[in-house]
């Protein structure tokens, strides 16, 4: 368990005491973040979420923020050891770091298939409407 005091544009937000925290973009927020119960968030929103993984306090939930605000994490560890991983990247840092996550000035191109959608999407891996009463629904 770590402790990583948040804040967001210089205002205090948070003091978590989980095993850590997940900072996602809307199309990251159907992966890792999904999984420790953060919500789906539709591109376009201009938000980031921020889900702390199995958090010591039960009021502790998942947050979505606007994405041009900028998110300052301290942490600091029990064991004197953290390990920091971004997108398929890990490093494992000595007890204290300070990260500043904000959104880049450019934006990534992304394929766009025609005749399909977001929520064709979610609806496919999610099995959204498996559910066999829903017979009249494609």
């Amino acid at each position: 368990m770590i402790r990583i005091n948040a804040s967001l544009d210089g205002l205090y937000l948070n003091t978590y005491w989980a095993d850590g925290l997940i900072v996602a973009t809307p199309t990251g927020s159907t992966a890792y973040s999904l999984s420790v119960g953060g919500p789906l968030v539709l591109p376009g929103t201009g938000t980031f979420v921020l889900s702390p993984i199995a958090p010591h306090h039960l009021t502790v939930r998942p947050l979505i923020y606007r994405d041009n605000l900028r998110l300052t994490l301290q942490t600091r560890s029990r064991s004197g050891n953290l390990l920091v991983s971004a997108d398929s990247r890990s490093v494992i840092i000595e007890d204290r770091l300070e990260l500043r996550i904000s959104k880049a000035p450019f934006a990534l191109q992304t394929i766009r298939l025609r005749d399909h959608n977001i929520y064709q999407t979610l609806r496919s891996k999610l099995m959204w409407g498996a559910d066999p009463r829903n017979f009249d629904h494609p």
